[in-house]
């Protein structure tokens, strides 16, 4: 029942894939392995089987070991809905809405669950791959810390630094965070490691061995970087700029400010026959666009707000005038309707806001969160489809007489008299390659034989390939305790 922690120098160093690369690696060394993030910040998220949720990157990184994915995997979720605020998810369920000072009190009473979710994994596997979150060099923070150096402390989990070359300064980034720790937090890190670098790494090794004479740390390797990343789904949003495609079927999707569960694009951005392309703030949806996606958002009425601030709404109303589609998935769905109604302010101010009104539906915010995982099937196409549910509000009205799907019986979201127009809640359903190809073809697209789950358990398999060929994963397993 050994832990070993990754630790980062900063947020998106890739952390999150060296953790599912070890996992993997360590599950295909006949371990049994389990992934464990203390605290994740992020509005990409997974629903797990016991109900909850967690980060996106823990669902992938419990795939690479061959898990079905478990809130304790996850303890700590923070899910941003404006700039100094968020949604405080605690073994995946909601217990707190807080600002991030008020946040800071909040932290160490947190500590508890999370060693208990760390407990209760570690009970079931040979060894736990821990994964920190931003970087413990933020000192500014480490009073009551649960994410980095607190948890690795009160754990006793041996730490692993590293440090992202491609974005430059790289022997600074692992030697001044040696410089910032103090003693007793620096003496937890037993070694590091090089993430993302481009060509000869040979070019390196005097870089190399100097973080080494300067830290006393042992190196485990150079990871160069490694590309087919891109088939993985991401976590966080800055790695939307990497989705596109060249396909005939133009596809655009507008970036909400408060983007959520956005994974429901990577099958259609790796479709040969789309184009996926992310519209991102003062750029117009371009006109000969074949399909606009309103994806799903944690701050539906401050995001409709937003995509009316962008021109986007006039953007979709000429985009429907000249006869193309729109699917609206959760929050974008719930913008498709007349009015969304929020009369307890869950969202903000309390009241009603016009929808775009594509859709004759209203949608009222409720507290109690939807989550679970659901099977139905494709109304249009009779498909089988699988997803999952993550969202508050209920939304009524007639249109819902033309349901998207079924689940169990019910129907479920809602398309307009024509066809062009539909909204469900449902996420996910695109990773379902019959779903994926039924709905391509009702749009006058060619689907590929893009086995989507297949592909992802391939790249996985490579990217501990990746790891086996460039770093010590023999030493970096043997170092957990």
């Amino acid at each position: 029942m050994r832990a070993l922690m990754i630790q980062g120098t900063g947020s998106n160093v890739g952390k999150s894939l060296l953790v599912a690369g070890l996992c993997r690696a360590a599950l295909r060394r006949g371990l049994s392995v389990a992934p464990f993030k203390p605290q994740n910040m992020s509005n990409n998220a997974a629903v797990t089987e016991d109900g909850g949720e967690i980060g996106r990157a823990q669902a992938l990184q419990a795939l690479a070991c061959g898990r079905v994915p478990h809130t304790d995997m996850n303890p700590v979720l923070l899910k941003p809905e404006s700039d100094t605020g968020a949604q405080v998810i605690v073994q995946g369920r909601c217990v707190a809405t807080t600002r991030a000072r008020d946040y800071a009190r909040l932290k160490p009473r947190l500590l508890a669950s999370v060693l208990e979710s760390f407990a209760r994994l570690r009970q079931g596997a040979d060894i736990v791959i821990v994964e920190g979150a931003g970087s413990p060099a933020e000192v500014n923070l480490r009073a009551g810390d649960i994410a980095n150096m607190g948890f690795a402390r009160a754990a006793d989990v041996p730490v692993v630094l590293v440090g992202d070359i491609d974005r430059g300064g790289v022997i600074a980034q692992i030697v001044g965070t040696q410089v910032v720790l103090d003693r007793a937090d620096a003496a937890q890190i037993s070694g590091f490691l090089i993430n993302r670098f481009r060509g000869d790494p040979s070019l390196f090794d005097d870089g190399y061995a100097l973080i080494g004479q300067r830290t006393g740390w042992r190196g485990f390797g150079v990871v160069p970087y490694f590309a087919d990343a891109a088939f993985l789904p991401a976590e966080d949003a800055i790695d939307l700029r990497q989705m596109g495609g060249a396909g005939g079927l133009r596809v655009a999707v507008p970036v909400l400010s408060r983007i959520a569960n956005f994974d429901d694009l990577d099958p259609l951005a790796q479709e040969p026959a789309v184009s996926l392309r992310m519209i991102g703030p003062g750029q117009a949806i371009p006109g000969d666009t074949d399909l606009v996606i309103l994806p799903g958002t944690k701050s539906t009425i401050a995001d409709l707000a937003w995509l009316r601030a962008q021109g986007w709404d006039v953007d979709i109303q000429a985009h429907v005038r000249r006869g193309g589609h729109v699917l609206g998935l959760c929050g974008g769905y719930q913008m498709l309707g007349r009015t969304i109604s929020d009369p307890q302010g869950l969202e903000g101010a309390r009241g009603d806001v016009p929808g775009l009104g594509l859709l004759d539906l209203v949608t009222t915010m409720k507290p109690n969160k939807r989550l679970s995982r659901v099977e139905g099937g494709h109304a249009a196409s009779g498909m089988g489809l699988t997803g999952y549910e993550i969202h508050i509000g209920e939304t009524t009205g007639p249109a819902r007489s033309r349901p998207f799907a079924h689940v169990a019986g019910v129907p479920e979201g809602a398309v307009s008299p024509n066809g062009r127009i539909m909204g469900t809640y449902l996420h996910g359903i695109f990773a379902g390659d019959a779903f994926r190809g039924a709905f391509l073809r009702q749009l006058g697209a060619a689907p590929s034989a893009l086995a989507y789950g297949e592909r992802v358990e391939t790249v996985l398999d490579a990217l501990a390939d990746h790891l086996e060929a460039h770093c010590d994963v023999a030493g970096l397993l043997a170092l957990a305790r």
